[in-house]
């Protein structure tokens, strides 16, 4: 029984849609920041061998402005301040479309795997990470594991790649002390760009380790045990004796708004015990007899006991019952078909009304109604 018990409480089934969400809420997505370090360094590359050259000579002008100035100049001490200032918003403006590049680079290396998103929550302090057995715990677990792995395999990586790479730029970098300033400066650019290219390629590798892992590992954390997924959908969709039990109190309570109804009815007709239907008929608000209540066995019983106190005719008419509460539902217009029908039942019940009130002769017994062959039930 233990072990039964055990397996039946392992995380074996997928997460469902309200468990993705709330997961999302909290800000547990997958993240992977080797994507993000690719990301970043592939935009640096870019940025570098774009923008290299012209950032080259714009830091050189900054350097030749530094270094060459009047000799006057050195001994006004406001100049040295605005020289400085002057130096700043030059550099600023050469490393800022870098800059800019690697910001929208951070902000979007997150974005290609998961999504955006702002999660209050994943910021809201976490007091249980300062728990020392939980540190242990995730220190010597499988996903420390992996980071150590991913970390020793990217230093190898990028170590055989940066030595390939000083291979294969050894005499441009040897050349370099042959050419003159500006052209050295601009060849150095170039030379920086291409070999973080090809270093952020290398990270390509790792990336693509890591991404598979991070969206494995996400999804496993996420899995649910049958015993979770019963609770869910308990919580979302209410446990089934309170929906019974709700469902019995909206019952109750339509029956009891229904049979407030049948003192105000001009007659009902009945099976006569099976079924039993109360109509009212006003010409100055519909064009048709409504069905204010109708039921079966018992509360067909209860019907005819509650118009029988109030004075409500009651008339038998089986087809005719049957027809109403099968084909109409409560507060609606009877259908055209049993117009006819129904007319001649009022009819009759006006003659026996005038009849009671002293008004008229006694009428005869009731003629069956006649009811078309679709509406008619035979049950």
């Amino acid at each position: 029984m233990a072990e039964q018990q055990d397996s039946s409480q392992e995380r074996t089934e997928e997460p469902t849609a309200k468990r993705l969400k709330d997961a999302r809420d909290k800000g547990q997505i997958p993240r992977s920041k080797e994507l993000n370090t690719l990301a970043v360094v592939i935009v640096a590359a870019l940025g570098l061998l774009m923008l290299g050259p012209g950032m080259a000579q714009r830091l050189m002008d900054v350097m030749v402005y530094n270094f060459a100035f009047e000799r006057e100049v050195l001994y006004v001490t406001d100049s040295m301040g605005w020289h400085l200032m002057a130096s700043l918003d030059q550099g600023l403006r050469s490393l800022g479309p870098l800059f800019l590049m690697l910001l929208f680079a951070a902000l979007g290396g997150p974005i290609l795997l998961g999504g955006w998103l702002l999660s209050a929550k994943s910021m809201a302090p976490k007091f249980e990470r300062l728990n020392p057995i939980a540190g242990l715990k995730r220190m010597f677990s499988l996903k420390a594991l992996v980071e150590l792995l991913k970390a020793l395999a990217k230093f190898l990586v990028v170590l055989t790649v940066a030595l390939l790479v000083l291979n294969l730029r050894r005499e441009d970098m040897l050349s370099m002390a042959n050419e003159p300033l500006p052209i050295a400066i601009v060849h150095a650019g170039w030379v920086l760009g291409t070999s973080l290219l090809l270093l952020a390629c290398s990270l390509i590798v790792i990336a693509a380790v890591d991404i598979p892992f991070q969206l494995w590992d996400n999804k496993k954390k996420l899995r649910m045990t049958k015993q979770e997924i019963k609770d869910e959908f308990k919580d979302t969709e209410g446990k089934p004796e309170v929906k019974s039990r709700i469902r019995q109190l909206q019952r109750e309570m339509a029956e009891r708004r229904m049979m407030s109804e049948v003192p105000k009815a001009d007659v009902v007709i009945t099976n006569p015990t099976h079924y039993a239907v109360a109509l009212k008929y006003d010409p100055l608000k519909s064009g048709a007899p409504v069905l204010v209540a109708k039921g079966a066995d018992f509360l067909a019983q209860k019907i005819r006991e509650i118009a029988q106190e109030h004075d409500v005719v009651v008339l038998e008419s089986p087809p005719l019952a049957r027809a109403v509460f099968h084909s109409t539902e409560l507060e609606q217009e009877i259908p055209a078909g049993l117009y006819l029908a129904v007319a001649q039942v009022l009819a009759y019940v006006f003659q026996l009304r005038q009849y009671r009130a002293g008004q008229g002769k006694r009428p005869g017994p009731m003629p069956e109604p006649k009811i078309p062959d679709d509406l008619r039930r035979d049950e």
